[in-house]
């Protein structure tokens, strides 16, 4: 299937992108990952700051995307390279480009706005489009199939897990029951089985349908064991004062980045009432956030998209 290439809009803007520049210490010379590279926003000025000595490699899984990113670095050919994959690959990306330390990463997660634009690319509860949902259009999976040969069981745990939705039960069955009829076939369809499930049982805020479409997007994607196996590597490739920046935008995600980043501190495992510590481990990285950092309230009303955004910072000791 082919796809209408977004060009960059205002919907680009980066999030936190003083932060995220000040976080990183960013530097001529610097080794820059973007995991997650969209629309080059950040990219863009993170090369800024490092040029000309230094490169930023961006991934994505979406073409589209690395397409768009392209476009927009396009005069800065000497300082970025493009990478077509998932970040949970990190370790893999940086040996094919013969990369054995970088200076710092960036995550800047969820959906972008191309993405939720194009009917077509099944990520809209409010567009009718196909139910699609992968950021990688190669992948086989989709949500269309998880939506029409999960169990009742495995789409409760979906739901639940991924979407903290608390009729999780009710919509897996009614999902369950239409499909008996009939297969899902689009966005609105499955919008519309969501909202009649749901409709009068409790005062709701935003759309009935958002959090079960987070959590097929999620599952379709792998978004979550992606993100937790990317981070653990990725520490790996870091510098000595090499720092990790990631921006989240959903409880679940920054709750894994939080326990992931303490999990990579590992340090000291005395009781907290021991004079001295006698265990004899060292911090591995030191957390630079005391807990997340949140937009300033001026961005948030020039770029609506960071009203939800968290960001949390660690670095290698």
């Amino acid at each position: 299937m082919d796809f209408k290439l977004d060009i960059i809009t205002p919907w680009h803007i980066p999030v936190m992108v003083g932060e995220v520049k000040d976080i990183l210490r960013l530097r001529r010379g610097s080794i820059i990952i973007d995991n997650t590279i969209g629309g080059a926003g950040h990219a863009e000025a993170i090369i800024k700051a490092i040029a000309p000595e230094g490169i930023l490699i961006g991934i994505d899984k979406d073409k589209l995307a690395l397409r768009a990113a392209k476009n927009r670095l396009s005069k800065y050919k000497a300082n970025f390279k493009l990478v077509h994959g998932n970040f949970k690959d990190v370790l893999y990306i940086a040996k094919e480009l013969d990369l054995s330390i970088i200076s710092g990463a960036l995550y800047d997660l969820g959906l972008s706005w191309t993405h939720v634009d194009d009917p077509k690319r099944g990520f809209s509860y409010t567009k009718d489009g196909p139910l699609d949902m992968r950021m990688d259009t190669s992948q086989k999976l989709t949500a269309r199939a998880v939506i029409n040969s999960y169990s009742q069981e495995k789409l409760y745990e979906v739901f639940k897990s991924y979407g903290e939705e608390r009729y999780s039960n009710l919509i897996a069955k009614a999902i369950v029951n239409y499909r008996k009829k009939k297969a899902i076939k689009s966005t609105l369809e499955l919008s519309m089985i969501i909202e009649n499930t749901v409709r009068g049982k409790v005062r709701r805020r935003g759309h009935p349908a958002k959090r079960i479409f987070q959590a097929i997007r999620i599952e379709v994607n792998d978004e979550l064991n992606s993100l937790k196996q990317s981070l653990e590597d990725i520490f790996k490739l870091l510098e000595i004062g090499g720092r990790i920046v990631v921006i989240s935008y959903h409880s679940l995600e920054d709750r894994l980045v939080k326990n992931t980043f303490l999990k990579l501190v590992d340090g000291c495992i005395c009781p907290q009432w021991y004079p001295v510590c006698t265990c004899g481990r060292k911090d591995k990285a030191k957390l630079i956030t005391k807990g997340a950092l949140m937009p300033e309230p001026e961005e948030v009303k020039k770029n609506p998209r960071a009203s939800s955004a968290k960001l949390r910072a660690i670095e290698k000791v």
